[in-house]
């Protein structure tokens, strides 16, 4: 009976590979939670399996203390000696119980905690033993399907391959081998804990080793390597040795070596480039077979680079779907810009038109304040042709512009154009003499920098003063022609006078009743003999 348990420990032990000892711990165990569960108890409880009797005693654990606290788990020096007149402080005293009494439950709960603790012991040996071979290629054989995902047998332990991790082409049957790559061990999953892999760059790589024996004795080193599994491979390879080819290595006589692992791959094309440690030589290379013209780099900081290529080339260097571009930017590490030869030559055109083309300042543009150039100017906006390119949305983000100054700017862009370039002097000269101060109050008022009306009022009543005195100096002027001039020309002085003193619709009434004072002055001097 002895021989024969422990048999069977052997032959479980060998079957999940874990050591006989972990067995026959998970059966002390079991024994140990039957016993409580029978007896009822909070004692410690320990196990202990005889190899030659093939018996699981159970004993209750109560050590010796000078002062006792848990009467379930210690002893006083005093009553102990009772039991081993041998004892001190700190030694333990095991009391048997009795385990022919423990009944079917009892059992059926031994064997659940024995399956328990074998399993776990099972699951640390798989972790322990896969988790330094990630990276490694293994044969697998598709067992079964657990939705998306696929459960393949490695021989010692089950391992999944995931949805992500197959590739987009392929179909799997049941039975079927694969050749993959161990992803990851997880260790927290309730399945298998090992994920497998057909679409990790790593497999090109590992049957390359496999097929090539310069990569496989290090003559040959694949450097990087770049995928979309079912697709397109790119791989870079250099060589230690300067007699040794890398990508006539890698292809083998007639393309033997590579068409295998094509054919591993199910029909996925691959693309063997030699490696370069310069960035610009490496790029040129990485978009075969597209033929490029040059590679600038932009920003190395950043890692861009622009690629010039042929009209023709264009297409074949981007790829389908941007793929080539995708994967060489992969591979290479650098962000990736191609332009065609035609697009490179348009942009530098447009740089050089707005390089050599004139530009106006803003001062140029009539009806337009001096506090609005301003704020223009401080936005960014240096001459009229940057400012008739922009929106009125842009426009009123500038600070202190709303949309009545908007409409007048805009005005005015209009009049610099339709007067050929010209700032229309001759009808804007009046717009601003006249009307500066108040559009710039205004303009003030609106950008919410004037606090209160205080403001407007005195601008307006600066404008009023300033109308008031040039009217008064055009009476004076018309007054002293006509006492120089016959009665008819005299006549024909008073009606322009009359006209120039009414035109401006702006001039408030103050000034109007001045000029009617020199009006008068100048009849009563015109009735003289």
């Amino acid at each position: 009976m002895a021989n024969l348990l422990y048999q069977q420990i052997e032959m479980l032990s060998r079957e999940k590979h874990i050591e006989p000892a972990v067995v026959v711990s998970a059966i002390e165990d079991a024994m140990c939670v039957a016993a409580r569960k029978y007896y009822k108890t909070e004692e410690d409880l320990r196990g202990k399996f005889n190899s030659e009797t093939g018996q699981v005693d159970v004993f209750s654990v109560i050590t010796v203390v000078e002062e006792v606290v848990d009467p379930t788990k210690e002893i006083s020096l005093e009553d102990a000696r009772k039991k081993n007149p041998e004892a001190v402080v700190g030694t333990e005293i095991l009391t048997n119980k009795p385990t022919d009494v423990l009944g079917r439950i009892a059992a059926q709960t031994a064997k659940q905690v024995i399956l328990q603790k074998v399993r776990e012991a099972e699951r640390d040996t798989i972790f322990n033993e896969y988790n330094g071979r990630v990276g490694e290629l293994v044969t697998v054989i598709v067992k079964r399907a657990e939705g998306p995902d696929l459960i393949v047998d490695m021989g010692r332990t089950e391992a999944r391959l995931p949805k992500r991790e197959q590739s987009k082409l392929e179909t799997y049957n049941i039975g079927e081998r694969l050749r993959v790559v161990i992803k990851m061990v997880d260790r927290a999953a309730k399945g298998p804990q090992v994920i497998v892999s057909r679409a990790d760059a790593s497999l090109v790589q590992r049957l390359f080793e496999m097929e090539v024996p310069e990569i496989y004795d290090g003559t040959v080193q694949i450097r990087f390597a770049a995928r979309e599994a079912g697709e397109r491979t790119k791989v870079a390879v250099a060589s230690r040795d300067k007699d040794v080819d890398p990508v006539g290595a890698c292809v083998g006589m007639k393309g033997m070596r590579v068409q295998s692992i094509i054919r591993e791959l199910r029909g996925e094309k691959i693309d063997i480039i030699p490696f370069s440690e310069e960035t610009v030589a490496f790029a040129q290379k990485a978009l075969s077979p597209a033929k490029v013209t040059r590679v600038q780099i932009v920003d190395p900081e950043n890692h861009k680079l622009e690629v010039i290529v042929e009209d023709s080339q264009l297409s074949l260097a981007i790829g389908k779907k941007g793929q080539n571009v995708r994967l060489a930017s992969k591979l290479i590490g650098w962000d990736i810009d191609i332009k065609s030869e035609e697009e490179k030559r348009r942009e530098i055109e447009e740089q050089m038109t707005a390089l050599t083309a004139p530009t106006t300042p803003l001062t140029a543009l009539a009806g337009v304040g001096p506090k609005t150039i301003e704020k223009v100017e401080a936005a960014g906006i240096t001459n009229v042709e940057q400012l008739a390119g922009m929106t009125p949305e842009q426009l009123m983000e500038i600070p202190g512009i709303g949309e009545k100054m908007v409409d007048k700017i805009y005005q005015a862009v209009n009049r610099f154009y339709e007067g050929g370039g010209e700032a229309g002097v001759a009808t804007g000269e009046a717009e601003i003499n006249e009307g500066e101060e108040i559009a710039e109050a205004a303009e003030t008022a609106e950008a919410g920098e004037v606090s209160s009306g205080e403001t407007g009022e005195s601008a307006a009543a600066e404008t009023t003063e300033t109308a008031a005195t040039d009217g008064a100096e055009q009476a004076d002027t018309h007054e002293a022609s006509a006492a120089e001039s016959p009665n008819a020309e005299a006549l024909e002085a008073e009606a322009s006078a009359t006209d120039a003193h009414a035109a401006p619709d702006e001039i408030p009434s103050a000034p109007t009743e001045h000029h009617e004072a020199g009006h008068d002055h100048h009849d009563k001097e015109s009735s003289e003999p």
